[in-house]
Protein backbone atom coordinates (compact mmCIF):
# COMPACT_ATOMS: atom_id res chain seq x y z
CA UNK A 1 0.00 0.00 0.00
CA UNK A 2 0.97 4.03 -0.88
CA UNK A 3 1.25 5.48 2.43
CA UNK A 4 0.57 9.60 2.66
CA UNK A 5 2.23 10.35 6.58
CA UNK A 6 0.29 13.72 7.50
CA UNK A 7 2.50 14.36 11.25
CA UNK A 8 6.20 13.81 11.77
CA UNK A 9 6.14 13.98 15.45
CA UNK A 10 7.33 10.47 17.17
CA UNK A 11 4.21 8.37 15.65
CA UNK A 12 4.67 9.84 12.47
CA UNK A 13 8.49 9.59 12.22
CA UNK A 14 7.99 5.94 13.00
CA UNK A 15 5.61 4.96 10.73
CA UNK A 16 7.80 6.77 8.12
CA UNK A 17 10.81 4.65 9.14
CA UNK A 18 9.07 1.59 9.89
CA UNK A 19 6.35 1.37 6.79
CA UNK A 20 9.14 -0.87 4.44
CA UNK A 21 9.39 -3.63 6.88
CA UNK A 22 5.12 -4.23 6.79
CA UNK A 23 5.22 -4.10 3.00
CA UNK A 24 4.64 -0.85 2.43
CA UNK A 25 5.63 2.46 0.45
CA UNK A 26 5.77 6.37 1.77
CA UNK A 27 4.85 8.55 -0.82
CA UNK A 28 4.11 11.62 0.96
CA UNK A 29 5.74 12.92 4.65
CA UNK A 30 3.69 16.08 5.71
CA UNK A 31 4.53 18.22 8.87
CA UNK A 32 2.62 21.84 9.84
CA UNK A 33 4.72 23.59 7.72
CA UNK A 34 6.52 21.77 4.75
CA UNK A 35 6.26 18.05 3.13
CA UNK A 36 7.81 15.93 0.75
CA UNK A 37 6.36 13.88 -1.78
CA UNK A 38 8.00 11.54 -4.07
CA UNK A 39 8.44 12.51 -8.08
CA UNK A 40 7.53 9.09 -9.29
CA UNK A 41 10.77 8.92 -10.78
CA UNK A 42 11.51 5.82 -10.01
CA UNK A 43 7.90 4.44 -11.30
CA UNK A 44 4.76 4.19 -9.16
CA UNK A 45 5.97 2.38 -6.66
CA UNK A 46 8.55 4.45 -5.95
CA UNK A 47 8.75 6.20 -2.46
CA UNK A 48 10.22 8.86 -0.56
CA UNK A 49 13.63 7.94 1.03
CA UNK A 50 12.34 7.34 4.73
CA UNK A 51 16.09 7.72 6.35
CA UNK A 52 16.25 11.05 4.68
CA UNK A 53 12.76 12.43 5.86
CA UNK A 54 13.87 11.37 9.08
CA UNK A 55 17.20 12.97 9.36
CA UNK A 56 15.95 15.83 7.72
CA UNK A 57 13.38 16.43 10.88
CA UNK A 58 16.02 15.89 13.07
CA UNK A 59 18.48 18.50 11.56
CA UNK A 60 16.01 21.03 10.27
CA UNK A 61 13.03 20.65 11.86
CA UNK A 62 11.05 20.02 7.73
CA UNK A 63 10.58 16.92 6.66
CA UNK A 64 10.95 18.46 2.69
CA UNK A 65 10.24 21.70 0.62
CA UNK A 66 7.25 21.21 -0.82
CA UNK A 67 3.86 22.23 0.87
CA UNK A 68 1.63 20.23 3.24
CA UNK A 69 -0.95 20.58 0.93
CA UNK A 70 0.87 18.62 -2.06
CA UNK A 71 1.09 15.77 0.69
CA UNK A 72 -2.72 15.72 1.01
CA UNK A 73 -2.96 15.70 -3.07
CA UNK A 74 -0.85 12.89 -3.60
CA UNK A 75 -0.98 9.31 -4.96
CA UNK A 76 -1.86 7.43 -2.21
CA UNK A 77 -3.48 4.71 -0.70
CA UNK A 78 -4.00 5.13 2.79
CA UNK A 79 -3.68 8.77 4.45
CA UNK A 80 -2.04 8.26 8.14
CA UNK A 81 -3.34 10.90 10.70
CA UNK A 82 -0.52 11.19 12.83
CA UNK A 83 -1.08 15.05 14.01
CA UNK A 84 -1.72 15.95 17.38
CA UNK A 85 -4.80 15.04 19.12
CA UNK A 86 -7.10 18.65 19.12
CA UNK A 87 -10.75 19.01 20.95
CA UNK A 88 -14.01 19.96 19.60
CA UNK A 89 -13.98 20.18 15.90
CA UNK A 90 -11.18 18.05 15.61
CA UNK A 91 -9.11 20.14 13.27
CA UNK A 92 -7.28 19.83 11.19
CA UNK A 93 -7.19 15.75 11.77
CA UNK A 94 -10.80 15.46 10.68
CA UNK A 95 -10.79 17.95 7.78
CA UNK A 96 -7.73 15.93 6.29
CA UNK A 97 -9.73 12.47 6.95
CA UNK A 98 -12.40 13.55 5.59
CA UNK A 99 -10.71 14.96 2.47
CA UNK A 100 -8.89 11.47 1.71
CA UNK A 101 -12.35 9.76 2.27
CA UNK A 102 -13.54 12.37 -0.89
CA UNK A 103 -11.22 10.59 -2.70
CA UNK A 104 -12.45 7.64 -2.16
CA UNK A 105 -9.06 6.53 -0.43
CA UNK A 106 -8.54 4.31 2.81
CA UNK A 107 -7.55 6.64 6.27
CA UNK A 108 -5.58 5.34 9.80
CA UNK A 109 -5.68 7.22 12.54
CA UNK A 110 -3.24 7.66 15.18
CA UNK A 111 -5.12 11.15 16.42
CA UNK A 112 -7.58 10.83 18.94
CA UNK A 113 -9.63 13.58 18.21
CA UNK A 114 -11.54 13.15 15.03
CA UNK A 115 -12.81 9.59 16.02
CA UNK A 116 -13.85 10.99 19.91
CA UNK A 117 -15.56 14.22 19.16
CA UNK A 118 -16.73 13.59 15.40
CA UNK A 119 -17.66 9.84 15.49
CA UNK A 120 -20.96 10.65 13.64
CA UNK A 121 -19.27 12.88 10.90
CA UNK A 122 -16.75 10.21 10.64
CA UNK A 123 -19.49 7.59 9.81
CA UNK A 124 -21.64 9.68 7.36
CA UNK A 125 -18.29 10.33 5.31
CA UNK A 126 -17.30 7.04 5.09
CA UNK A 127 -20.81 6.09 3.86
CA UNK A 128 -20.66 8.03 1.27
CA UNK A 129 -16.38 6.61 0.31
CA UNK A 130 -15.57 3.79 -1.47
CA UNK A 131 -12.83 4.20 1.56
CA UNK A 132 -12.45 3.17 5.09
CA UNK A 133 -11.06 4.16 8.38
CA UNK A 134 -8.88 2.17 10.74
CA UNK A 135 -8.15 3.68 14.15
CA UNK A 136 -6.66 1.15 16.64
CA UNK A 137 -3.79 3.56 17.39
CA UNK A 138 -5.98 5.96 19.41
CA UNK A 139 -6.55 3.64 22.14
CA UNK A 140 -3.77 1.88 24.07
CA UNK A 141 -0.89 2.62 21.31
CA UNK A 142 0.41 -1.03 21.03
CA UNK A 143 -2.55 -3.48 22.66
CA UNK A 144 -5.12 -4.12 20.06
CA UNK A 145 -8.26 -3.17 21.96
CA UNK A 146 -10.64 -2.19 19.13
CA UNK A 147 -9.54 -4.81 16.93
CA UNK A 148 -10.15 -7.27 19.73
CA UNK A 149 -13.85 -5.21 20.28
CA UNK A 150 -14.45 -5.76 16.70
CA UNK A 151 -13.56 -9.43 16.45
CA UNK A 152 -15.55 -10.52 19.32
CA UNK A 153 -18.18 -8.07 18.28
CA UNK A 154 -19.59 -4.80 19.91
CA UNK A 155 -22.95 -6.42 20.64
CA UNK A 156 -21.30 -9.49 22.86
CA UNK A 157 -19.31 -6.71 25.10
CA UNK A 158 -20.89 -5.62 28.06
CA UNK A 159 -17.73 -2.65 29.04
CA UNK A 160 -14.32 -2.64 28.52
CA UNK A 161 -12.12 -0.82 31.20
CA UNK A 162 -8.19 -0.43 32.06
CA UNK A 163 -5.57 1.42 32.75
CA UNK A 164 -5.06 3.76 29.89
CA UNK A 165 -2.41 6.72 30.02
CA UNK A 166 1.05 5.71 31.01
CA UNK A 167 1.74 9.21 32.53
CA UNK A 168 -0.67 9.27 35.40
CA UNK A 169 0.42 5.08 35.70
CA UNK A 170 3.45 5.98 36.52
CA UNK A 171 3.24 8.93 38.88
CA UNK A 172 0.42 6.55 41.21
CA UNK A 173 2.97 3.57 40.87
CA UNK A 174 5.69 5.53 42.39
CA UNK A 175 4.04 7.45 44.91
CA UNK A 176 2.87 3.55 46.29
CA UNK A 177 5.83 2.38 45.78
CA UNK A 178 8.17 5.16 47.78
CA UNK A 179 5.37 6.71 49.99
CA UNK A 180 5.81 9.85 48.00
CA UNK A 181 3.40 12.84 47.00
CA UNK A 182 1.63 13.80 43.58
CA UNK A 183 4.08 16.89 43.20
CA UNK A 184 7.08 15.26 44.01
CA UNK A 185 7.07 12.78 42.06
CA UNK A 186 5.25 14.23 38.99
CA UNK A 187 8.48 16.54 39.06
CA UNK A 188 10.69 13.31 38.62
CA UNK A 189 8.28 12.41 36.17
CA UNK A 190 8.70 15.58 34.13
CA UNK A 191 12.83 15.35 34.49
CA UNK A 192 12.66 11.38 33.34
CA UNK A 193 10.20 12.71 29.78
CA UNK A 194 7.12 10.65 31.20
CA UNK A 195 5.26 13.65 32.23
CA UNK A 196 5.04 16.63 29.75
CA UNK A 197 5.93 20.05 30.82
CA UNK A 198 2.01 20.51 31.15
CA UNK A 199 0.64 17.66 32.53
CA UNK A 200 -2.74 18.26 32.21
CA UNK A 201 -3.72 16.08 29.26
CA UNK A 202 -2.83 12.88 31.49
CA UNK A 203 -2.77 13.58 34.90
CA UNK A 204 -6.21 15.34 34.49
CA UNK A 205 -7.98 11.96 32.94
CA UNK A 206 -8.30 13.71 29.43
CA UNK A 207 -6.70 11.18 27.64
CA UNK A 208 -7.92 8.45 28.92
CA UNK A 209 -11.21 9.82 28.55
CA UNK A 210 -10.63 10.20 24.85
CA UNK A 211 -10.07 6.89 24.64
CA UNK A 212 -12.72 5.47 26.38
CA UNK A 213 -15.15 7.58 24.51
CA UNK A 214 -13.75 6.23 20.74
CA UNK A 215 -14.41 2.22 22.46
CA UNK A 216 -17.82 3.50 23.69
CA UNK A 217 -18.54 4.33 20.47
CA UNK A 218 -17.22 1.64 19.01
CA UNK A 219 -19.63 -0.41 21.42
CA UNK A 220 -22.22 1.36 20.57
CA UNK A 221 -22.98 1.68 17.16
CA UNK A 222 -21.18 -1.51 16.65
CA UNK A 223 -24.45 -3.38 18.89
CA UNK A 224 -26.87 -0.97 17.12
CA UNK A 225 -29.30 -2.62 14.30
CA UNK A 226 -29.31 0.48 12.98
CA UNK A 227 -26.70 3.45 13.41
CA UNK A 228 -29.66 5.91 13.44
CA UNK A 229 -30.34 4.38 16.75
CA UNK A 230 -26.77 4.48 18.34
CA UNK A 231 -25.32 7.25 20.91
CA UNK A 232 -22.57 9.14 19.94
CA UNK A 233 -20.25 9.74 22.35
CA UNK A 234 -18.14 13.01 23.26
CA UNK A 235 -15.68 14.35 26.04
CA UNK A 236 -18.72 15.90 26.95
CA UNK A 237 -20.13 13.02 27.77
CA UNK A 238 -17.58 11.34 30.15
CA UNK A 239 -17.73 11.53 33.65
CA UNK A 240 -13.66 12.26 34.06
CA UNK A 241 -11.79 13.26 37.17
CA UNK A 242 -8.20 13.01 37.55
CA UNK A 243 -5.18 12.16 40.01
CA UNK A 244 -4.23 16.21 40.88
CA UNK A 245 -6.20 15.41 44.29
CA UNK A 246 -4.48 11.53 45.12
CA UNK A 247 -2.71 12.06 48.24
CA UNK A 248 0.27 9.98 49.28
CA UNK A 249 -1.28 8.89 52.53
CA UNK A 250 -4.13 7.38 50.37
CA UNK A 251 -2.13 4.99 48.73
CA UNK A 252 -0.22 4.34 51.97
CA UNK A 253 -3.81 3.33 53.76
CA UNK A 254 -4.94 1.45 50.82
CA UNK A 255 -1.24 -0.85 50.56
CA UNK A 256 -2.13 -1.98 54.23
CA UNK A 257 -5.38 -3.05 53.05
CA UNK A 258 -3.40 -5.50 49.79
CA UNK A 259 -4.81 -2.79 48.10
CA UNK A 260 -3.46 0.08 45.19
CA UNK A 261 -4.69 2.95 43.43
CA UNK A 262 -5.31 2.92 39.76
CA UNK A 263 -7.06 5.49 37.05
CA UNK A 264 -9.07 3.25 35.78
CA UNK A 265 -11.30 4.30 32.74
CA UNK A 266 -14.49 2.17 31.77
CA UNK A 267 -16.99 2.85 28.35
CA UNK A 268 -20.12 0.61 28.02
CA UNK A 269 -22.47 1.88 25.09
CA UNK A 270 -24.24 4.18 27.54
CA UNK A 271 -21.98 5.43 29.47
CA UNK A 272 -18.05 6.98 29.77
CA UNK A 273 -16.20 7.14 33.35
CA UNK A 274 -13.03 7.61 34.18
CA UNK A 275 -11.31 8.36 38.00
CA UNK A 276 -8.89 6.58 40.42
CA UNK A 277 -10.01 3.75 41.49
CA UNK A 278 -9.11 1.24 44.37
CA UNK A 279 -8.07 -1.62 43.04
CA UNK A 280 -6.29 -5.42 44.55
CA UNK A 281 -2.44 -4.92 45.03
CA UNK A 282 -1.64 -7.74 43.17
CA UNK A 283 -4.42 -7.91 40.82
CA UNK A 284 -4.77 -7.60 36.95
CA UNK A 285 -5.48 -3.55 36.69
CA UNK A 286 -2.55 -2.96 39.23
CA UNK A 287 -0.04 -2.73 36.23
CA UNK A 288 2.84 -0.81 37.26
CA UNK A 289 5.02 2.32 35.63
CA UNK A 290 3.72 3.07 31.72
CA UNK A 291 2.17 0.15 31.22
CA UNK A 292 -1.48 0.04 29.93
CA UNK A 293 -4.21 -2.53 30.44
CA UNK A 294 -7.59 -3.37 28.59
CA UNK A 295 -10.20 -5.46 29.90
CA UNK A 296 -12.82 -6.54 28.04
CA UNK A 297 -15.90 -7.90 29.80
CA UNK A 298 -17.80 -10.12 27.26
CA UNK A 299 -21.35 -12.15 27.71
CA UNK A 300 -19.66 -15.56 26.68
CA UNK A 301 -16.37 -15.69 26.73
CA UNK A 302 -15.70 -14.23 29.97
CA UNK A 303 -13.23 -11.79 31.42
CA UNK A 304 -10.24 -10.67 28.31
CA UNK A 305 -6.90 -8.88 29.62
CA UNK A 306 -4.86 -7.26 27.12
CA UNK A 307 -1.85 -5.56 28.17
CA UNK A 308 1.42 -3.68 26.92
CA UNK A 309 2.64 -0.26 25.50
CA UNK A 310 -0.09 2.26 25.70
CA UNK A 311 2.37 4.55 23.75
CA UNK A 312 5.46 5.54 22.01
CA UNK A 313 6.54 6.29 18.69
CA UNK A 314 7.47 2.24 17.32
CA UNK A 315 4.91 0.88 19.76
CA UNK A 316 1.93 3.28 17.83
CA UNK A 317 3.35 3.26 14.47
CA UNK A 318 2.79 -0.95 15.03
CA UNK A 319 -1.09 -0.87 15.43
CA UNK A 320 -1.09 2.31 12.67
CA UNK A 321 0.75 -0.41 10.46
CA UNK A 322 -1.21 -2.81 11.85
CA UNK A 323 -4.38 -1.32 10.24
CA UNK A 324 -3.49 -0.50 6.81
CA UNK A 325 -2.65 -4.55 6.88
CA UNK A 326 -6.04 -4.78 7.43
CA UNK A 327 -7.36 -2.66 4.89
CA UNK A 328 -5.47 -4.59 1.84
Amino acid sequence: MRLAVIGAGAVGRSVVDLASEYGHEVVAVADSSTAVVADGTGGRDAGVDPDAVVARKAERGIVGDADPADALAADYDVLVEATPTTLGDAEPGFSHVTRALERDRHAVLANKGPVAERFGDLRAAVADSAGEIRFEATVGGAIPAVSTVEDIEPGHVTAVRGVLNGTANFILTRMAAEGLDYEHVLAEAQDLGVAEADPSFDVDGTDAALKCVILANVLSFGAADDPADAREFTLEDADVSGIRDVPGSALRLAAEDGRTVRLIGEATGETVRVAPRLVPENGTLAVSGTQNIVQIETSHAGRLNISGRGAGGPETASAVLGDVGRLE
